[in-house]
This record gives structure tokens, sequence and C-alpha cells, in this order.
């Protein structure tokens, strides 16, 4: 009789140091942060070039999540061309493009809160958006500096010659 197949357990396991970790950390921040960018700007009426703001905070939380994941399952080096020795700079590269990005968006956020402005007015009646804006603001500030915290962090220790995000 023959001996049994052997059977390759592929368990995935959580890496509790990078969870801990301060870019772990951050990240959790950052999702956080770009979900009520996005869910802020999603549930009221928008228009024009908040869009451009949507897409941001909607493209860069998807990423931010999927980077963490695989981060936090240890399965970078499946990542096909950046995963691997790359890993760490591929980061520090999402993380400087989140930050320009999402400073634009905050850019587009302050005019379109200042354009709303005359809301503010005590005797004002109607629906207005500027409390809206004004938190999709602060939200889209927020991320930026989150991003770009990461990002000078990350750059740093890529410098320094390290390979790894932890």
């Amino acid at each position: 009789m023959p001996p049994p197949p052997e059977v390759r357990s592929t368990r995935l396991s959580a890496n509790k140091d990078f969870a801990k970790s301060f870019v772990g950390i951050l990240r959790v921040l950052q999702i956080a942060l770009g979900a009520g960018l996005w869910i802020t700007i999603a549930t009221n009426k928008y228009d024009g070039s908040i869009h451009f703001v949507l897409f941001v905070a909607v493209v860069f939380w998807l990423l931010t999540l999927a980077i963490y994941i695989i981060t936090l399952l240890d399965k970078q080096n499946l990542v096909f061309f950046l995963g691997g020795d790359r890993w760490l700079l591929s980061n520090a590269v999402h993380d400087l493009l989140a930050t320009v990005l999402y400073s634009v968006s905050l850019g587009i956020m302050i005019y379109k809160t200042e354009k709303m402005s005359y809301c503010t007015l005590q005797r004002y009646k109607h629906f207005c958006l500027y409390k809206v804006y004004l938190i999709a603001s602060v939200f889209a500030g927020l991320s930026a500096v989150a991003y770009l915290i990461t990002a000078v962090y990350n750059t740093y220790r890529k410098c320094k010659g390290n390979n790894t995000v932890i």
C-alpha cells in the first residue's frame, strides 16, 4: 500500500510585530481617516472637483488596506515586481504619492468650504454642505499628514539600508 500523500499546510498567521509597530498603527490610522473622508463625501451630495477627492480617498483607502493586509500576513514576497526587497521602497513611494494627492484634495476641499461659507449666517435656513466640506477638509488634512509621516519614516529606513517594513 503506498504511503499517504504529503499534505502541505498553508496557514495564515498575523504578524503581530507589524500590527504593534509604528508603521502598522499608522496604516490603521490611514485606513480610518481615508474611510472617514470618503464616507463623509459619499453620503452627501457632491459635484465637480469633489469627484477627484472621492477618487483619491477610495483608491488610497483600498491600496492602503491591501498593503496593510499583505504586510500583516507576511506575504509581501508574493507581490510581483513590487514585493520582496523592494517592498519598503514601494511603501515609501505609495505614501509619498498619497501625501501629494491628499494635499491636492485638501486644497480642493478648502476651496469648496470657503465657497460655502455664506451658509454660516444665522438667518440662512436652507440645506448647506459647509459642515460636510469642513469635516472632509479635516479628514483630508489629517490623512495627508499621516501619509507624510509614514513616507518620511519609510524613506529614512530605506536610506539606512533596511529592506523590511518593520
